[in-house]
């Protein structure tokens, strides 16, 4: 009996599209879509930890190389990592090798070289720390750690120039470290040897310059030295703000240096004479009065303003106290104060009144002021400054008044001048 035979199988038409569609050429085209697509997350990946390492390679160095150890400037930042103040030698030797690896994977890895150098510091190669921060200098002048090491290797060099221009580097590129080399720069103006290279860098004018000159005017160790500093800037140009001025000015008093407060002062104030108060007519208004000029007291209650060619005053009903009062260096001898009111109207024992007082030594004269109306506001007094009295305050005081409205009154002039 014969066996039966199956019938030819008939493909379905769906599996004969697939197998057609499925040619040798379009296999190839799929297989290399898919190399792409891995190669493609592949990148990705690298792209998502290089951006990952670039973020975190300051606040964790170590992970950032973990990440991308290819990256020059993420292996920088963890060989400086690993070199710091109280690093063990083999520290210091891993960041060596890290150091060299980031600059072979970017020669412009700074803080690299700069970690080359300063390993090779701590290690006394200084001709080695001296070319690896040489090479560092050429790369970018921006770096702190090149900036500060420039500055000490210079002043090891005894380079006191050379010193001063890193300073002024370092100043132009990060203003904000006025306030560690600022008061470095402060000490080193009282060095006869420094002070005038210093004056010349000043005198070229940076843009750090005012903002040191103010820093370093009531901070030195001897006010003297500071106004000895000044005045060479003075007489090379240097315009000295007026919150300097006061400044020295206030140190040198501060330190008893009374006779050198008062040639500063005359020194930057055209025609004042020890002989005379200063500015009769308050014309003269600053921000930053010295000791020598008229100085408007407000007391919380009280007010006392300068204005342009007059001083106002006014205190509330029973409230007296100190308004005005100005430094004197009077001679020995006999003088006149004098000067002009306006708008004061009060009972004799209520009225504003002057004092001058002695250094240490008391009141020399109490004078009180009249009524505006008695002889157009003028008034005068008499005053003898005794052989042991060489300093001196003129002071305006307000009395507590009865009255509802309480004190006003304003001052025209006032001077204190040598007796005729």
């Amino acid at each position: 009996m014969a066996m039966p035979t199956a019938a030819p199988t008939v493909p379905r038409p769906e599996h004969t599209k697939a197998r057609e569609w499925l040619t040798p050429r379009r296999r190839g085209e799929w297989i290399a879509r898919g190399i792409v697509t891995a190669l493609l997350a592949l990148l990705g990946y690298e792209a998502v930890t290089f951006s990952v390492a670039q973020t975190i390679r300051r606040a964790q160095p170590a992970a950032a190389y973990a990440l991308a150890p290819y990256d020059g400037r993420v292996a920088a930042a963890y060989a400086t990592s690993l070199a710091g103040p109280e690093a063990s030698r083999s520290d210091r030797s891993r960041a060596d090798r890290l150091a060299i690896e980031a600059l072979r994977h970017d020669p412009t890895a700074v803080i690299a070289a700069a970690t080359l150098g300063l390993d090779a510091q701590v290690h006394g190669d200084l001709a080695a720390a001296r070319r690896a921060f040489g090479y560092a200098q050429t790369l970018s002048r921006r770096d702190v750690r090149v900036q500060l090491w420039s500055i000490e290797d210079a002043v090891a060099r005894g380079d006191v120039r050379g010193s001063l221009r890193w300073y002024d580097i370092a100043l132009r590129v990060k203003p904000d470290m006025g306030e560690l080399l600022f008061p470095i720069l402060t000490a080193a103006a009282a060095e006869p040897s420094i002070r005038p290279a210093l004056i010349d860098t000043l005198a070229s004018r940076p843009m750090w310059g005012e903002g040191f000159i103010k820093y370093a005017a009531g901070r030195g160790t001897d006010a003297r030295d500071t106004a000895a500093f000044f005045q060479s800037l003075q007489r090379r140009g240097v315009a000295l703000p007026a919150s300097a001025q006061a400044a020295a000015v206030d140190a040198l008093i501060r330190q008893g240096a009374n006779a050198t407060a008062w040639s500063f002062y005359a020194a930057t104030h055209r025609g004042a004479d020890p002989r005379r108060s200063r500015d009769p007519t308050f014309a003269a208004l600053s921000d930053f009065p010295t000791q020598f000029d008229w100085v408007a007291v407000t007391n919380g209650e009280a007010t006392a303003s300068l204005q342009h060619g007059a001083f106002d005053f006014s205190a509330p009903p029973s409230v007296g106290g100190l308004l005005l009062w100005q430094r004197q260096m009077l001679p020995p001898g006999r003088y006149r104060l004098s000067g002009a009111t306006e708008d004061i109207d009060q009972p004799a024992s209520s009225r504003p009144y002057w004092t001058v007082t002695c250094e240490g030594d008391g009141e020399v004269m109490r004078f009180d002021l009249p009524d505006s109306a008695d002889q157009g506001g003028r008034f005068a007094a008499a005053l003898t400054i005794p052989a042991n009295c060489p300093i001196q305050r003129l002071s305006l005081f307000a009395r507590p008044s009865d009255s509802v409205d309480g004190v006003t009154g304003r001052l025209t002039r006032a001077e204190v001048t040598p007796a005729a």
